[in-house]
């Protein structure tokens, strides 16, 4: 035992809980036993059998290991207003269920959306009692609320989320591109983060057509040079602002490259990618298969192959699910006419999971992306990683075992999944937020650092 352990331990005094196996910790498993008291990690020590006197003593199995739960920073649960879609009870169950300790939510499909103080305040008063994960809230803006935004900031949201093409719900606005850079020097003022939804109205415009039966069809409708034109005019009006500014839901190598670009220019912005881009091609989707309907769509393994290249060369920052779903009425009829959004919380960790061994890449580097990363997006300093001073927000995991997806048992309200039916990597037997099993809690509502 090194001086920096011995003296760990030295100060070690009890726990309430003692973790000993396999840890996923500095990018490496090791074995070890990880410490824990007052929800926070007290030690972490490189023996397994260190003498620790703890509460519970969980001894993990040889095909187990403990990593930092998953903090997602794109989800729409959709309550109040559309609770019948999801809503916060089942959401952070899925969310547990699949390893996800740390929520965000979208300011939509909620009703009313998260524009003002009140619509956040009447948000937090119904998750208070149905967060079983730790669950924070992203503030929206549109032309309704310019003027107002460091209300909402002061308030505690994460950040503002913005359209540049219709958001799909009346009750919120998108924001034409002289808006736009309004918005972005208003929260450029008080240090806030634009969060973006990029895709050109006007190149969607032009490729509107017929979308037949074939997944291809509608990707066609919203091709990729739709992506990357928004993006561009969006790094002119970062490079005129100054604001911070981070692009939702890559689905193109197009757009990685502009983003590549604007990270060599030096401007303040960051990027996202989702499972379903990662893990799904739009040409080996069924015909009318609403499930897999997004918005950006599902684009072919080239694109993919592109967007796993920007995230080893650290292009994009981090995966988040977009968790996006809606009840059974809203995601029937056609591609052209069902509801885009893909339900993927509980799933979405451990699909990411599985195409990445596929690709000689490891479990290390998912917890980068989808947790360590997120974390430091999102200004968290306590969580995304295993070390002493962090949150006790860990999971078991057996990253090895296979499991096939049934969509009936999954803990979202509605049981429809683009991953019904995959068998996939990385089966999770314990959860813990605040180093305690997952419930219902009033402090797991929490407010920007």
């Amino acid at each position: 035992m090194d001086s920096r352990h011995m003296t760990e331990f030295a100060n070690l005094q009890s726990a309430n809980l003692a973790i000993r196996g396999a840890i996923l910790a500095h990018d490496v498993v090791t074995q070890g036993t990880v410490a824990v008291s007052g929800g926070h990690i007290t030690a972490m020590l490189d023996d397994a059998d260190a003498p620790i006197e703890a509460d519970e003593t969980l001894r993990l199995s040889e095909d187990e290991v403990l990593i930092p739960g998953i903090v997602d920073t794109h989800v729409h649960i959709n309550e109040p207003g559309r609770t019948e879609w999801e809503g916060f009870e089942c959401a952070t169950q899925a969310a547990a269920a699949g390893g996800v300790t740390t929520v965000l939510d979208m300011p939509l499909n909620s009703n009313p959306p998260t524009l003002s103080v009140e619509a956040l305040q009447v948000k937090r008063s119904c998750a208070l009692h149905k967060a079983h994960v730790q669950l924070g809230f992203w503030g929206g803006v549109d032309e309704s609320n310019l003027g107002h935004l460091k209300e909402l900031w002061d308030a505690g949201v994460f950040g503002f989320k913005c359209f540049l093409s219709p958001s799909g719900v009346d009750e919120y606005g998108s924001l034409p591109y002289d808006k736009l850079e309004q918005a972005m020097r208003e929260i450029a003022s008080f240090g806030g983060q634009l969060i973006c939804h990029a895709e050109d109205p006007h190149g969607l415009a032009e490729h509107a057509g017929s979308v037949g039966s074939s997944y291809r069809s509608f990707a066609d409708s919203r091709p990729a040079e739709c992506e990357a034109d928004a993006v561009r005019n969006v790094m002119r009006l970062v490079a005129r602002t100054g604001c911070r500014t981070h692009i939702l839901h890559v689905s193109s190598g197009l757009t990685v490259d502009v983003i590549r670009q604007a990270k060599a220019e030096g401007l303040p912005v960051s990027a996202e990618t989702c499972p379903h881009y990662l893990t799904l091609d739009c040409d080996h989707i069924p015909d009318n298969a609403t499930a897999f309907k997004c918005c950006p769509p599902i684009r072919d393994s080239h694109e993919q192959d592109a967007l796993w290249r920007g995230l080893v060369d650290g292009t994009l920052d981090f995966i988040a699910t977009d968790h996006s779903p809606a009840d059974a009425k809203m995601k029937s009829g056609t591609l052209a006419t069902a509801w885009g959004g893909v339900s993927s919380l509980q799933i979405g960790f451990r699909a990411v999971l599985t195409s990445a061994l596929q690709r000689g890449l490891g479990l290390a580097d998912v917890i980068r992306w989808m947790s360590q990363n997120t974390a430091r997006f999102a200004g968290f300093t306590d969580r995304g990683v295993i070390t002493p001073g962090k949150r006790a927000d860990l999971v078991v995991i057996r990253p090895n075992e296979r499991f096939t997806v049934d969509a009936t048992t999954l803990k979202s309200r509605n049981p429809i999944s683009a991953f019904d039916g995959m068998t996939l990597n990385g089966v999770i037997t314990r959860t813990f937020v605040g180093g305690a099993d997952t419930e219902a809690r009033e402090d797991n509502i929490i407010t920007r650092p």
